[in-house]
């Protein structure tokens, strides 16, 4: 940091013990923290003419009072004061709510400038700003006030004089973070205007210049730290480059009773290229329900198998590392590849021999939960480690699996398609594959939207299905009845369904259920032994049913688009036309636009964006804790475009020799250091 910039507000007159205080409540300790609090919007107090404003705008108007002003009181200390002011040749009312004192201000034929709401209807505006239209601060006054985020007892009008101040005082000092290159090629504004004009735009362009200035260099400062990170954690961290019999992978493939899609083979090869390099791989692996990553999977663990090491795949549930389990011996197996299963539910002697058979090399592929990361499980030669459905397993559980065999290429997958703008940084020190594209002939859900009502017309579609021999699902967000949410929930809709439908075996399965009661449960449905499953959200990730080609999420306002749409993924698994139902009576447009957009699409990837457009990134996650930086200015659901660029500048930057050598790089080099990344390294 520049050490003048970093010197403290209390050096600007006017802030003293008192006032540094109350600005480190809003982070604001230094001068640059000061200058690099910008607004989050601008005052317009662009005269306008009368005829050219809108119904309901927020407007500045000179006007001449035309009468005296009339004061009504009423309730306690409650005014409202009108006059009649003429603007623009039209007589209008000024009102003014609770500021009985502005009286002595407004003279019949005096000319004054008035802020306020317009109301058409009425020929009447609503003031909240007075000025004489001939006083200095009337002229001094610029067309956009910038407008900042406040708390406790600073006031705009302070925060706006103090920033002026140390614009004034040491605006000078800023320098550039920015290479040169980058300024030129994006014609971005050099730091220093950026810096005055996003404070103080001379008109609404050069403010969007300045803020488009400083989002790219919050980008771009962010990506440089991440790609800084990876390249030196590639150097440091001796991966083992796979020998892969390519050919054998060929026909591997080519004997698949199916033709890969173009985004399975695109992600393939990326897969196998960081097998195949001197570096440990540590990708994600994102595809929609349906996409095909399970293959993707076993063709890496078979490439990895056939170069002579052992494949492990850790999942969250024991249902789905059985389902894994029989589809990749299918696969496999063929090809003289041992899978074995590595789970809580073994006896003693069954997880004796899996051990045994890991540590002497006799079994290929551990297909596991949280049992394949227990301290005495050992691999001979460990050296491809799958997470599925990475988000559910913590840092340290991974780490724990990653350090079974000596630095072996990892690879996250998940179901739950992550937008390209969040994937690149919450993620970003990886490399991200996506799946984007379905198997072809797949049919879509069809997904509709009923009323609570509605249910009766809901539950004859449902009957038909199950007199065709189908099976169904039916969500609800709640275990037990709530005093506090007026929703349905899995016990009272069991009770309501095993009436309804007689001659139909319906099951319950909820999180509260002991492990071995749900997997009884869910496996008793897959066998066809229930034919409807009323459940709480745990069928959310895994669960494969083929013949379950129909689901109703009851109070599906409670759920989030990406939620809503891994339910979905349950049904339409197989070669029949599938439906979803949501039943919903949202109350807000948030909750109504949700609903529509899942009927509208089946796109995983749409819905994602949408979702967070709708939520943000921090509620995306399901929490706000969720590793996302706090950008001043940047926005992630709208700037993913300058985000994409700013990661591949920084990219090629870091890949250089000359930005870890070359002189004009060095305060970059600074930047990194200050936070960590170069200390104790081979670059530092």
């Amino acid at each position: 940091m520049n050490e003048v910039l970093a010197s403290s507000v209390t050096c600007l007159y006017g802030v003293g013990e008192e006032r540094a205080n109350d600005l480190k409540a809003l982070g604001i300790e230094t001068i640059q923290d000061l200058l690099e609090y910008f607004p989050v919007r601008y005052e317009d107090y662009r005269i306008r003419d009368l005829s050219e404003v809108k119904d309901g705008e927020r407007v500045t108007l000179v006007a001449t009072v035309y009468s005296e002003p009339s004061v009504r009181f009423y309730g306690k200390k409650k005014s409202r004061l009108t006059v009649r002011l003429v603007i623009d040749r039209v007589a209008v009312t000024g009102v003014w709510f609770n500021q009985p004192f502005v009286k002595k201000h407004l003279s019949p034929g005096k000319q004054v400038v008035v802020t306020g709401k317009w109301d058409k209807h009425k020929l009447q505006i609503i003031v909240s700003e007075l000025m004489d239209a001939d006083s200095p601060r009337a002229r001094k006054r610029s067309d956009l006030a910038a407008v900042y985020p406040l708390s406790g007892s600073v006031s705009l009008a302070f925060l706006r004089k103090l920033i002026d101040q140390a614009l004034t005082q040491y605006g000078d000092h800023v320098t550039e973070t920015l290479p040169s290159e980058l300024v030129e090629r994006y014609r971005l504004m050099p730091r220093a205007q950026a810096i005055r004009a996003i404070h103080a735009p001379g008109d609404l362009e050069e403010g969007r210049q300045a803020r488009r200035r400083i989002m790219f260099e919050e980008l771009f400062l962010f990506q440089l730290k991440i790609q800084a990170y990876r390249r030196i954690t590639r150097q440091q961290t001796e991966g083992v480059a796979q020998q892969i019999p390519m050919e054998e992978v060929r026909s591997f493939i080519r004997s698949l009773p199916f033709s890969l899609t173009g985004a399975q083979k695109r992600v393939i090869k990326e897969i196998l290229d960081d097998m195949q390099a001197n570096y440990a791989m540590n990708r994600l692996l994102q595809g929609d329900v349906g996409s095909g990553k399970t293959v993707v999977a076993a063709i890496a663990l078979l490439a990895s198998v056939k170069a002579g090491f052992q494949g492990a795949l850790m999942v969250p549930t024991e249902i789905l590392a059985e389902q894994h389990l029989q589809s990749l011996r299918s696969l496999l197996e063929p090809c003289g590849i041992q899978v074995a299963l590595l789970s809580g539910s073994l006896t003693a002697k069954q997880r004796r021999d899996v051990i045994d058979g890991l540590q002497m090399g006799l079994i290929d592929v551990a297909v596991g939960t949280h049992a394949l990361i227990q301290e005495d499980v050992y691999f001979r030669r460990l050296g491809l480690v799958i997470t599925d459905e990475q988000h559910r397993f913590g840092v340290e559980q991974r780490r724990i699996l990653r350090s079974k065999g000596f630095s072996p290429d990892v690879l996250f997958m998940t179901a739950t398609p992550i937008p390209r703008t969040l994937a690149i940084t919450a993620f970003g020190d990886m490399d991200v594959s996506t799946i984007d594209e379905l198997p072809a002939g797949r049919k879509p859900v069809e997904t509709s939207w009923a009323k609570h009502e509605q249910f009766h017309l809901v539950l004859e579609q449902m009957r038909r299905e199950l007199d065709r021999g189908r099976q169904a699902y039916v969500i609800c967000p709640l275990i037990e009845e709530s005093d506090k949410l007026d929703v349905q929930n899995a016990i009272d809709v069991h009770a309501q369904l095993t009436t309804y439908f007689r001659q139909y075996r319906v099951g319950l399965m909820h999180g509260r259920l002991p492990a071995k009661e749900k997997d009884d449960v869910m496996q008793r449905f897959a066998s066809g032994e229930l034919q409807v499953l009323v459940s709480t959200t745990v069928v959310e990730v895994g669960v494969n049913v083929p013949n379950a080609t129909y689901m109703v999420v009851y109070d599906a306002e409670r759920f989030g688009l990406a939620q809503l749409h891994q339910l979905r993924g349950r049904v339409g698994r197989g070669a029949d036309q599938s439906y979803c139902v949501l039943i919903a009576d949202p109350k807000t447009e948030v909750g109504r636009e949700r609903m529509r957009v899942m009927c509208e699409t089946n796109d995983g990837f749409e819905l994602s964006q949408r979702d967070l457009e709708l939520r943000g990134p921090g509620d995306f996650f399901g929490t706000k804790q969720s590793g996302l930086p706090e950008f001043k200015v940047a926005d992630l659901t709208t700037d993913y475009k300058a985000l994409e660029v700013a990661r591949q500048e920084a990219a090629s930057l870091v890949a250089s020799d000359h930005f870890w050598r070359g002189p004009e790089f060095e305060a970059l080099r600074n930047l990194l250091r200050r936070e960590g990344i170069l200390e104790g390294t081979v670059l530092d």
